[in-house]
């Protein structure tokens, strides 16, 4: 509700940020939780974003017309709401970058699907930011991902931040995970 406090962890210092959402969101109905299942509806990396509240482990977000809400579900103890909302909104359109990568990674960043070969930052924005509960560090060799909360895949980078190696337990998981043409 609009002008109303929303509970404990509320901080009015906060900045009311504006801009683009970093990379392919997935909204449960109003919420997008930092688990960002890919199972969920998708909201398109650039979307126009802007925060206009904090609550308690949760951001208040209108994108592209529509209220949302940001919740920081698992992260909280290795990064402040603040931090984790600084990451989702972000000043400049990622799809001006997007849109000069090579054809195979741009479709699969817009269908929010992976393929071999990407940047770090492309899987950001293809599937969003690893959860910081599971992967304390982005440089790790091994990313641990969720395409829902029982559908668990890893991804592999090689030594120089490519993304090496898609690795799932079911053939169901990695099908909604790859990127593939047809």
């Amino acid at each position: 509700m609009a002008g109303c406090k929303t509970g404990v962890g509320e901080d009015a210092s906060a900045p009311l940020l504006q801009g683009y959402t970093c990379c392919n969101l997935h909204a449960e109905n109003d919420w997008i939780s930092d688990s960002n299942y890919l199972t969920l509806p998708m909201i398109p990396a650039g979307s126009p974003i802007r925060v206009t509240g904090y609550g308690s482990n949760r951001a208040s977000v209108d994108i592209g017309g529509k209220p949302y809400r940001l919740g920081h579900d698992y992260g909280r103890a290795q990064e402040s709401l603040q931090q984790w909302v600084g990451k989702i909104v972000v000043p400049a359109d990622p799809k001006l970058r997007i849109a000069k990568y090579p054809a195979n990674i741009r479709d699969a960043i817009r269908a929010g699907k992976l393929v071999t070969g990407m940047s770090r930052e492309q899987v950001v924005q293809a599937v969003g930011y690893p959860l910081t509960s599971e992967n304390p560090s982005f440089e790790a060799p091994t990313w641990r991902m969720w395409v829902s909360s029982f559908g668990e895949y890893q991804l592999n980078w090689t030594a120089s931040g490519r993304l090496k190696e898609i690795v799932a337990a079911d053939p169901t998981t990695l099908n909604l995970v790859e990127f593939k043409r047809h």
